[in-house]
């Protein structure tokens, strides 16, 4: 079992999830985008969240499991982030900075499952 906020990885996932809250809180209720903030916000989560359960995952591969859901929930976001841009839901100056952080993070989850894994096949 590991401290999942001793991962740095974690870290920044979930100071992205912050940040992508803050950005849609500007998307009125009701709007037409309404869904795509909800899902925003839920693939924003599940970066840090899918984290969180590796790190009380009873084996190295099932860890490298939860760090792979993390990184296709990373893959998510960005999706719904170019999405949001897209249809005008966030400014461009808001958009770029959140896919360059999930962008990064989904390469840092990936180089650590990487890392897990080659460690657990030395075992």
């Amino acid at each position: 079992m590991r401290d999942f906020k001793k991962l740095f990885v974690w870290q920044r996932a979930y100071a992205l999830s912050i940040a992508v809250h803050d950005a849609v809180r500007g998307i009125r209720r009701g709007s037409e985008h309404t869904d795509l903030k909800r899902q925003l916000t839920r693939a924003a989560d599940s970066i840090a969240s899918n984290i969180v359960e590796g790190c009380g995952a009873a084996t190295q591969k099932e860890f490298a499991r939860y760090l792979d859901i993390s990184t296709k929930s990373a893959t998510e976001a960005e999706h719904h982030l170019l999405a949001a841009r897209d249809r005008r839901a966030l400014p461009a100056d808001r958009w770029q900075p959140l896919t360059s952080e999930v962008i990064e993070i989904r390469r840092m989850t990936y180089s650590l499952r990487k890392k897990i894994l080659n460690d657990a096949a030395s075992d």
